[in-house]
Formats: C-alpha cells, sequence, structure tokens
C-alpha cells in the first residue's frame, strides 16, 4: 500500500500549485542545505517500543518550493495505539506494508535532504527505531526542527503547536494528525520561515543525526489481532530509570570533569536520540533528572536562550549550562565518586 499521492488524493497539494504574486528573488545564504525532506509520521505511542503507522514527505527544493510528494500506510504488526487521535484501526492497517517494505521507497525521498520536522527529535528517533529494526540505516545527515527554527526566528507564537504556527501563517489545517496532511502543513509553514531565515542570513538550526545501528524487541513483536505482547498504555513516554548509586557531589563547575552521582537534566532536541543520552549519562554514573532544582548538577541544552521552565530554573539557580557536544566530551571522563 504504498501510495503516491501527487494527483489522487483529496488533500491537495497546494505549494506551488496557485503562484502568489512576483517578488524579488532573495539572496541565498550559500551554506543553506540543498534541499529539505518535510516529514511526518503518526504512530501507535510515544515509547521507544512504540511503531509507525503512517508516514508522509513533501520533498522541498533548496528554497522551499515544493517537489514531490509521498504518504503510506504501516502495518505496525500489533494494536494501532491511540485511534481516537490518529484514526487508524487495526483494520485499516492489516494490509498495509511493513516498514521493511517502505524502506527503499522512504530512503530515496530521504537521501541528500535535511529532514525537516515538527519536534524533530521525535520523528528522527522513530524513524531511526523503525530503520533499525529492519537492519537498515537511514540516509539522513542532519534535521532540522521548525520549534527550533521558529525561536530563531522569534516568532510571536503563544505556544509551539503545528496549529499556532499555521494561524500564524494564515495556513489552513483540513486533518490534524493525519500524517500527509501534517506534513503539507508544515511543508508551507516552512517555507516562509526558511524564506526570512535566508533574508535576514540566520543560522539555520541544523543538527546531526545519529542513525542507531541494531535494535532488538523484548519480547518479539507478534502480527496482531491478538498480539498478546502490546501492553494497552505503552503509548504514554514512561520510563523507569535504575536508581543512581552514588551520592550527589553538588554542581558542576564549568571546566572541570563530571563527577558519579551528579544530577543532569535535558532540555530541547538533541542530535543523539535523547534515551540513548540519557543511557550514556547512566553508564557513566550520573543521575538523570526529569526537572531542574537547585540539587541539578548541570543542564544539557542545544538552545540555551530558549524560554523553558528548565532554563529559565537554570538561569535562577546558578545551574551550569552546557551544550550537548561538550557534555559528549566530558562524558569520556567522569570521575569516580568519593569513597
Amino acid at each position: 500500500m504504498l501510495e503516491d499521492h501527487t494527483a489522487a488524493d483529496p488533500i491537495a497539494p497546494r505549494i506551488g500549485q496557485q503562484p502568489g504574486p512576483q517578488t524579488p528573488p532573495v539572496p541565498w545564504p550559500d551554506a543553506y542545505p540543498e534541499g529539505y525532506a518535510v516529514v511526518d509520521v503518526e504512530t501507535t505511542g510515544l515509547a521507544r517500543d512504540d511503531r509507525i503507522i503512517s508516514a508522509a514527505v513533501y520533498q522541498l527544493d533548496a528554497r522551499g518550493e515544493f517537489q514531490d510528494r509521498w504518504y503510506t500506510l504501516v502495518n505496525p504488526e500489533r494494536d494501532p495505539g491511540p485511534v481516537w487521535i490518529h484514526g487508524l484501526t487495526s483494520e485499516v492497517l492489516a494490509d498495509a506494508p511493513l516498514f521493511p517494505e517502505i524502506v527503499p521507497e522512504l530512503s530515496r525521498r530521504l537521501e541528500g535532504r535535511v529532514l525537516v520536522a515538527h519536534n524533530a527529535m521525535f520523528d528522527w528517533s522513530m524513524i531511526a527505531r523503525e530503520y533499525a529494526r529492519a537492519t537498515a540505516v537511514a540516509p539522513v545527515n542532519r534535521r532540522l526542527c521548525t520549534i527550533a527554527l521558529s525561536k530563531e526566528l522569534g516568532l510571536p507564537l503563544a505556544n509551539h503547536k503545528l496549529e499556532t504556527l499555521a494561524a500564524h501563517y494564515g495556513v489552513v489545517q483540513e486533518q490534524a494528525h493525519h500524517a500527509l496532511d501534517d506534513a503539507r502543513v508544515l511543508a508551507e509553514t516552512f517555507r516562509p520561515s526558511l524564506r526570512r531565515a535566508a533574508r535576514e542570513n540566520l543560522r539555520l538550526p541544523l543538527l546531526a543525526c545519529q542513525p542507531l545501528t541494531e535494535w532488538s524487541d523484548t519480547p518479539a513483536p507478534q502480527r496482531y489481532p491478538g498480539a498478546s505482547s502490546y501492553r494497552s498504555a505503552s503509548w504514554r513516554p514512561a520510563r523507569k530509570r535504575p536508581a543512581c548509586p552514588y551520592p550527589n557531589p553538588g554542581r558542576y563547575e564549568s571546566g572541570g570533569k563530571l563527577v558519579q552521582g551528579m544530577r543532569v537534566a535535558f532540555s530541547g532536541d538533541t542530535s543523539v536520540d535523547r534515551e540513548l543520552l540519557e543511557d550514556r549519562a547512566i553508564e557513566a554514573g550520573l543521575h538523570v533528572a526529569t526537572s531542574l532544582s537547585r540539587l541539578t548538577s548541570l543542564l544539557v541544552t542545544n538552545d540555551p536562550d530558549a524560554q523553558t521552565s528548565k532554563t529559565a530554573k537554570a538561569h535562577t539557580f546558578g545551574t551550569t549550562v552546557i551544550d550537548e557536544a561538550a557534555f559528549m566530551q566530558l562524558l569520556q571522563d567522569v570521575r569516580p565518586a568519593a569513597g
């Protein structure tokens, strides 16, 4: 059930269909990417063992102009999760292709392009895991989050929901949580954002993508209906971490070394999958904190100027803030806890 919706889908691609008033050409920064793949995936949930059930890709050229679009359903081999959100039932997905079957076409759509998504860390994480399950590697080197781009542009948004960004640019959303329509809306809002960034010669908030190279499901997935391994609440992003065995030695001081037991919090998008980053921190003997308090030793974020609760608290408490690259470097030499 691989579907090319260039002409047949009722959700018509408006990008590039009706030329508007002619405007002077925008000066274009030489360092900007050659092309983009605007992506949206619908999933069975938000946890690391959840699956993709539909995917859409809008291909845009270097200046954000429409080139092509593609959409497919995907059989997740399990319960489809929150049907009340995405509307895709087991019956609808029963004859859809498995993810390994869509890998060649999806790869062709992604290759050589920057992956663009709204909350790109999530879409990239889901795609990377599906590729790893299929013993393949996604041909994506960089991604761009439209939330991060909106912050770079200083757009006057009440929040960072896709519907709010769409309203800012006057883009009409026809079918929320339908991957093809969400991707269309995102593509239509990304183009003016990209052009404004080019006019102002802004740095695009590009992050590197680190593909997963292996994956194992425990227990092995079963084909539905009757997939008994599915946990009805698994779509919630809950994750139980082991307790840190070391006492908190206090704040991290800039220029020093991490010490086992330090409490580390993360905020915003990361190049390495967030859960893998947390796993590495735990393996090094650090305490991963879900919130930030006076006891937090360190905040890791690639966007220190973002107006999030964690960055605001870090400034208030005087908590040291470093980026992901610096944190990864520090993880290579973590001091043992005091005996």
